[in-house]
């Protein structure tokens, strides 16, 4: 058996089995149900936002980023993190040079 003969003609169409297809779609739909409460630590979120541990930790300290706290222990939820990566946009003003067209 090689690549070739498992490899569907472009005009041969799909066969799918329902039960299948229905089992696939209960597993995708509970594959991570409680995502929405994810929290990372300050280490975690930092590598996702490309900066180190300490800066997350100080921007907390500070309150310039939203964080919550479990405990004692401050968390940033996928929310906070997506507010941090939005709001440090930086847009040229109106005076600024264009670059030239090609």
């Amino acid at each position: 058996m090689t690549r070739k003969t498992l490899a569907l003609a472009p005009d041969q169409p799909v066969q799918l089995d329902a039960g299948l297809l229905e089992r696939l779609v209960r597993v995708m739909e509970n594959l991570n149900p409680d995502a929405d409460l994810r929290t990372y630590s300050p280490k975690e979120a930092a590598v996702f936002l490309g900066k180190t541990e300490n800066w997350v930790t100080e921007q907390i300290q500070l309150g310039t980023i939203p964080f919550t706290r479990i405990g004692k222990t401050p968390r940033l939820t996928a929310e906070h993190i997506k507010w941090v990566q939005a709001n440090g946009e930086v847009l040229p003003h109106q005076y600024s040079p264009r670059p030239l067209a090609a």
